[in-house]
């Protein structure tokens, strides 16, 4: 993996390169009538859908929390609320998710996101050298080291996925 802009240019890729972090940007092709934007990002990029993670925001008590998951499980909330302290989380408004992180759904990347939000990343992503998460874009995933994507993120790890 080399650490470079490239010709991304998203704020994801953009904090990436100012902090060192090394990562390989990958696009493809995106279809909009896919179902799930992380399980067409897996297929078309020839991954392993365990490596290729989604970037989910939650209302945790009122504070919102990022979660990311493997893009062939779910969320587990009460798992997440837990971990952060709260008595309960529920699924944020697609609307306030974009307004907070200055991405559109579909492309919301962990990293570089407009406000600085608590991040849990799902324990598993530690099982792979690599993970893939969303570069700030539909058709573009970054690839990174788990412990890369912690350190951008200024994240946790924990278990917080359901399998279904």
């Amino acid at each position: 993996m080399s650490s470079r802009k490239a010709d991304t240019g998203t704020p994801a890729t953009a904090q990436l390169t100012r902090a060192g972090i090394a990562f390989t940007p990958h696009r493809y092709e995106h279809d909009p009538a896919a179902a799930s934007f992380g399980l067409e990002a897996a297929e078309k990029l020839g991954l392993d859908p365990e490596r290729v993670f989604k970037t989910l925001l939650a209302d945790a008590d009122g504070r919102l929390v990022v979660g990311i998951v493997p893009v062939t499980g779910q969320l587990d909330l009460k798992a997440l609320a837990a971990y952060v302290g709260a008595k309960k989380a529920t699924m944020a408004d697609p609307r306030v998710a974009e307004r907070k992180t200055g991405y559109v759904v579909g492309g919301i990347s962990p990293i570089g996101q407009k406000s600085s939000l608590a991040t849990v990343i799902d324990a598993s992503a530690e099982s792979f050298d690599t993970v893939f998460v969303s570069g700030g874009r539909r058709g573009l995933d970054i690839e990174l080291a788990p412990a890369d994507l912690q350190r951008a993120t200024g994240g946790a790890f924990a278990a917080i996925a359901r399998h279904a």
